[in-house]
C-alpha cells in the first residue's frame, strides 16, 4: 500500500472495467419465485442506541455504501421517513456470496467481473479511513477544489448540544473530506483547500473543536474575514490557473445560523453569469429531489439553488462553482442531519452523485 503525506490528493487511476449484469425479476406472468427460506436465512440484527444504516451494516462486516439500498429494500416496512432506524427494532441484512447480493425479490445470484486492484491510502482522511476504493474512473481528468467553510480562529456559526460547544467548520470540513474521497474513488484529482492535520474523519456525534486549520498549501488562516476569504481565493484561483484547460469545479460547503426553529433543506448558491456553475448546482439539487423522494416520500423536499453573487468566494473564484448550505446548525431537527455520521456520509455521497450527474451531462 502507498502512503501519500501530500498536501494535494491526487488519484491516478488504472482503468478499471465493472461489468455489473443486473437481473430485473417481477414481470406481469413471468415472475421468478423466491425459494422459500431465503428470507429466513438472512442475518437479522437489533438496532442500538445510536446506530444508522451505515454504522449498523459496518458492524456487520459488509460494505455499507455497496449495500446501502438492498439494505432500504429489505426492511423499507420498519424505518422512519424511509432511512432511518428505530431503536430496539429487528433487520435484516443483505448477503454479499460470492460477489452476489441476495435480497427477498429474487434469490438469483448477480455475479459481477471485477478487477481486484488495492486502494490508495491518504493520512489526510485519519488512520481509519485512509485507505480510498477504487470504484471507477469517470471522473479522469478532471479537478476538484474543495472548501470548508471557517476554520482556524474562526469556528463559523456555533451552539450548544447536550451541553458541548459545536460548531460550523468541524461539520463542514467532516463532509467535504467525505466528499474528497467519494470524488478520489472515481478518479478526480482533488485539492482540499481548507484541512486539519489531525482531524481525519470522524464518526462522533460532537466534533471537538480546534483552531490548527491551514490554507493550501500550509498558510495559517487569518483572523480577520476579508484577509481569509482573498487567501482561499488566491489558492483556488492560482491551480485553476495551473490546470487551464481541463474539467475544474469548486465546491464550497458551510452550515447555516438561524433561528432554533427554522428548519431549512439542503440549498445551493451559484454565480449569475456562470452557466457551468449554475449547472452544478443544479446537477446536486436533483439529485437530492430524487434521493428525498426515494428515502423520505412522505416529505416534501424544499432546497433551492440560487443566485447568489454578491458571496465573496461566488463572486471572486475562477473556476464553475456551488456553494453549499448543509443545514441549520441551531434546529433540532436540522442537527439530525448534522450530527448523525451516517447523515454527514449520505451528504457527501449524494453531492458526489451530483457532481457525477454534472460531469456526464457536460
Amino acid at each position: 500500500m502507498k502512503l501519500k503525506r501530500g498536501i494535494l490528493i491526487k488519484m491516478k487511476l488504472n482503468r478499471v472495467l465493472f461489468l455489473v449484469l443486473l437481473i430485473v425479476c417481477g414481470s406481469v406472468g413471468a415472475q421468478v419465485p423466491m425459494e422459500e427460506n431465503a428470507q429466513d436465512s438472512l442475518t437479522t440484527v437489533v438496532a442500538e442506541q445510536g446506530d444508522g444504516i451505515y454504522s449498523l451494516l459496518r458492524k456487520q462486516g459488509v460494505n455499507p455504501y455497496e449495500l446501502f439500498d438492498a439494505f432500504v429494500a429489505l426492511n423499507a416496512k420498519n424505518l422512519r421517513d424511509s432511512i432511518h432506524l428505530y431503536v430496539g427494532e429487528s433487520y435484516l441484512i443483505p448477503k454479499v456470496v460470492s460477489d452476489a447480493i441476495v435480497d427477498t425479490d429474487s434469490v438469483t445470484k448477480v455475479p459481477t467481473n471485477v478487477k481486484s486492484v488495492k486502494g490508495i491510502s491518504y493520512e489526510i482522511f485519519g488512520e481509519k479511513y485512509a485507505e480510498v476504493e477504487i470504484k471507477s474512473d469517470r471522473l479522469a481528468n478532471t479537478v476538484y477544489y474543495l472548501i470548508s467553510g471557517h476554520g482556524g480562529p474562526d469556528p463559523g456559526a456555533m451552539t450548544t448540544y447536550v451541553g458541548k460547544s459545536i460548531s460550523e467548520d468541524e461539520y463542514a470540513y467532516d463532509i467535504t473530506l467525505r466528499l474528497a474521497k467519494e470524488l478520489l474513488s472515481h478518479g478526480a484529482m482533488v485539492y482540499v483547500i481548507i484541512r486539519d492535520p489531525n482531524d481525519g474523519i470522524r464518526d462522533d456525534r460532537i466534533l471537538e473543536m480546534d483552531k490548527d486549520e491551514v490554507t493550501y498549501p500550509n498558510q495559517k488562516i487569518p483572523l480577520n474575514q476579508v484577509a481569509r476569504l482573498k487567501q482561499r481565493v488566491a489558492a483556488v484561483n492560482k491551480l485553476y490557473a495551473k490546470h487551464r484547460g481541463t474539467y475544474q469545479r469548486l465546491i464550497v460547503t458551510h452550515v447555516d445560523s438561524r433561528s432554533k426553529g427554522q428548519d431549512i433543506d439542503v440549498f445551493f448558491y451559484h454565480h449569475e453569469k456562470s452557466k457551468n456553475g449554475k449547472k452544478l448546482a443544479e446537477s446536486i439539487h436533483k439529485t437530492f429531489q430524487k434521493k428525498y423522494k426515494k428515502y423520505q416520500p412522505n416529505r416534501t423536499y424544499s432546497g433551492t439553488f440560487l443566485d447568489r453573487s454578491s458571496l465573496y468566494l461566488v463572486k471572486k473564484t475562477d473556476p464553475a462553482m456551488t456553494f453549499i448550505e448543509i443545514g441549520n446548525i441551531r434546529s433540532k431537527k436540522d442537527q439530525r442531519r448534522i450530527l448523525d455520521p451516517d447523515n454527514r456520509q449520505a451528504l457527501a455521497k449524494w453531492i458526489s452523485e451530483g457532481a457525477l450527474l454534472d460531469f456526464e451531462k457536460k
